[in-house]
């Protein structure tokens, strides 16, 4: 029971990364019907920029400023990227078939991991250990000590703040009923006044800038990265978007907490190797009994 535990405090931790990379995809596809599949590499960019800004500031800076600091700065430059993608590679393709998109969005792909193997090159970048120590939940008769880091803490508290925040503004604010305008009909939307093209632009900006608070949390997480961290953690997001419900926004953050339990558990009761052929293996499994994921819903075709 103690192993078991242990293992779901890391699964939700884990999980809480996911998610957050795949708000990014549900939105897009929500607004624009497309995916954007170079946002795996915008969360790579916003990693890079998190342990560039660490070294900088240096590990030794007090702790929540450091940390306050390295997330603007990740956040304001992983915008910047979102916010030029959809402008060059995405709004001239606007009204093209959606395979001239999706060629567009793997090609911005292929073109991010380059431009920062290039800049960066091609070896591993480490950071020290940031966070260090935690508590114990339970221990067990044999010794099993089931813990909780500081840093498992951080990632969980700051992934709900802002699932809380931004869960608000897309209900309450003016720019979420943009949002949600554009999402049910764009020329309807525009016909009322709503500025299309700066709601998408800005739906990018909201989602590189989750991305860049993920590609942070994954570097104080694993200590290491490289240039291609985003391929597989994108199409591991993608995955939870899909498994929730691509276009639904609890659904993103579901799909990526079950992500995260099932690599986890797979992991530690299995076999490492493995994992991601078990996250994959549910996720076939649930889109064959449940096609628009666990919380979609299907597309009403307009006529």
């Amino acid at each position: 029971m103690e192993y078991f535990l242990q293992q779901l405090i890391n699964g939700v931790t884990l999980g809480m990364i996911y998610g957050l990379i795949a708000i990014g995809y549900t939105m897009v596809y929500g607004i624009i019907g497309m995916i954007n599949f170079a946002h795996g590499e915008i969360y790579m960019i916003g990693a890079f920029c998190s342990i560039i800004m660490f070294l900088l500031i240096g590990i030794d800076a007090w702790l929540p400023l450091a940390l306050i600091i390295v997330l603007l700065f990740s956040m304001l430059f992983a915008s910047i990227y979102g916010w030029s993608l959809e402008r060059v590679a995405y709004r001239p393709l606007r009204g093209s078939p959606r395979l001239a998109a999706l060629i567009s969005a793997i090609g911005m792909s292929i073109f991010f991991q380059n431009y920062v193997q290039l800049l960066q090159g091609a070896r591993n970048k480490p950071l020290p250990p940031v966070f260090s120590g935690g508590f114990a939940i339970v221990e067990s008769d044999t010794g099993f000590v089931v813990q909780m880091s500081y840093l498992q803490v951080f990632i969980i508290v700051l992934t709900v703040c802002l699932m809380i925040a931004f869960s608000l503004m897309i209900a309450r604010s003016p720019l979420g009923r943009a949002q949600r305008a554009c999402e049910q009909d764009r020329g309807m939307a525009a016909l009322v006044g709503v500025n299309v093209d700066r709601t998408i632009s800005l739906t990018f900006v909201m989602g590189a800038g989750l991305a860049a608070v993920a590609g942070m949390m994954a570097v104080l997480y694993w200590g290491v990265i490289d240039f291609f961290i985003g391929f597989l953690a994108g199409l591991k997001a993608f995955t939870a978007a899909v498994l929730g419900g691509i276009g639904s926004l609890p659904g993103a953050m579901l799909g990526g907490l079950l992500i995260g339990l099932i690599e986890t558990f797979w992991s530690g009761y299995f076999t490492v190797e493995y994992k991601d052929v078990a996250a994959f293996g549910v996720l076939v499994l649930i889109l064959i009994f449940r096609p628009t994921g666990l919380l979609g819903k299907p597309e009403m075709e307009k006529v």
